[in-house]
């Protein structure tokens, strides 16, 4: 989806909170209560939509009330469901800062010129963003979203250019590191390329 189409996942129900319905928000806005202000959220697939009113924080995230939402098993029952608005609901992002939405998709180039694909996804797992990286055809790659990873970021030509740091886009030659008759180092291997 285009930017302008796109919707903005702004957070995750991870579970219920207390006895009259309230539920707990992991939240991806920069300020965590503004996962309540951009008027109602919707559902993932589109099929349900709820007012959101903020009534508190605790443990990293967000406690809210949800309309329509008035009992614990109810709040259970969403447990799981991402929240999204329309794209153009959101304020325009300040310069040097991107929405995760308007980056997935953009072309990504090495300063050499190669390219590497595009972006596949964006996460943040608590140490900064980054990026997944990939062509479709070999395994993606995990980019930290940062000054030293990151040479620009031209959104009028949709292209991202990355730095291409020692060890971040391996082309196979460190296989040869691996000894002989590990059995177990091709498991560890894929496990630390499909993470995300």
């Amino acid at each position: 989806m285009a930017a302008s189409e796109s919707r903005v996942c702004l957070g995750v129900i991870v579970g219920a909170k207390g006895v009259n319905g309230e539920v707990r928000i992991k939240s991806f806005t920069e300020v965590p209560t503004d996962v309540g202000s951009y008027g109602p959220v919707e559902s993932e697939d589109g099929t349900k939509t709820w007012e959101v009113r903020v009534v508190g924080q605790a443990k990293g995230v967000v406690v809210a009330k949800l309309k329509g939402i008035a009992d614990r098993n109810q709040a259970e029952d969403v447990k799981g469901e991402k929240l999204y608005v329309a794209r153009a609901k959101l304020p325009p992002p300040e310069e040097g800062t991107y929405y995760h939405a308007d980056l997935v998709g953009l072309k990504v180039v090495l300063t050499t010129g190669e390219s590497k694909g595009s972006i596949l996804a964006v996460y943040n797992f608590g140490a900064g963003d980054i990026i997944e990286v990939g062509d479709g055809t070999t395994a993606s790659v995990m980019v930290p979203f940062s000054d030293a990873a990151i040479a620009e970021v031209n959104m009028k030509d949709g292209v991202v250019r990355v730095e291409p740091l020692p060890g971040l886009f391996d082309d196979g030659d460190d296989d040869e590191l691996i000894e002989e008759g590990d059995e177990n180092a091709d498991d560890d291997a894929t496990e630390v390329k499909n993470h995300g």
